[in-house]
């Protein structure tokens, strides 16, 4: 097989891989936590042995849909923080960039964090924390990386950064968690009590030298 002949074939298994994921998007919206492989595989024309050949499991396929989105949410999260603003302007509007996400499409949410709650009989032993925890983990290295490269923290930057980003990420994530489910206040009030809570701290560190500021 030549090259071209190898490379024709992994741009068809790629888009084939992308129309089964959007397949399996339309399904979380409808049945969030609920989604089944039966579903999916029936959203996308296929049999269900057609669809573990792409993903392996329903592990492999929640890993795809986990990357998919977090990489959206992150994108839309850095350019919350490189917005022309204020830095307490730009800790709110990134705050609200996540809330806004998890409150537009609460069933996608609810699937990743939560998707134990479908209780599908197929799903036995599915480890909910074995595919959810790196979703955080992954946005909490990414914060961690923006705050070290744009505030001076001082000695022991690195380490403080990764404290920083993963104590914010995970502070977003239980507060917009509980907020979702209860709706105790406006998603703007939601966003000043945490940007408050946040704020002295970031208010008093001062621009790394050469970096883009914070």
């Amino acid at each position: 097989m030549d090259t071209t002949q190898r490379t024709d074939q992994q741009r068809s298994a790629d888009r084939r891989r992308r129309e089964l994921l959007e397949a399996a998007d339309r399904v979380v919206l409808r049945d969030g936590p609920g989604a089944s492989m039966n579903a999916i595989a029936a959203e996308a024309g296929i049999t269900k042995p057609i669809l573990y050949r792409h993903f392996g499991d329903k592990g492999g396929l929640y890993a795809a849909l986990a990357k998919r989105h977090t990489d959206a949410l992150l994108e839309a999260l850095r350019a919350a923080l490189d917005a022309p603003a204020e830095r307490r302007e730009r800790v709110e509007s990134t705050l609200d960039t996540y809330l806004a996400a998890i409150e537009a499409r609460p069933q996608v949410y609810r699937f990743l964090m939560h998707p134990a709650e479908g209780g599908q009989p197929g799903d036995a032993g599915f480890d909910v924390g074995k595919y959810s925890a790196p979703v955080l983990r992954r946005m909490g290295e990414e914060l961690a990386e923006v705050i070290e490269e744009r505030v001076d923290l001082g000695p022991g930057s690195q380490q403080l950064a990764r404290v920083w980003g993963h104590g914010i990420v995970g502070m977003m994530h239980a507060a917009g968690d509980w907020w979702l489910g209860e709706r105790p206040c406006s998603r703007a009030e939601l966003v000043r009590s945490l940007a408050d809570l946040l704020w002295g701290r970031l208010a008093a560190a001062g621009d790394r030298v050469g970096g883009p500021g914070f």
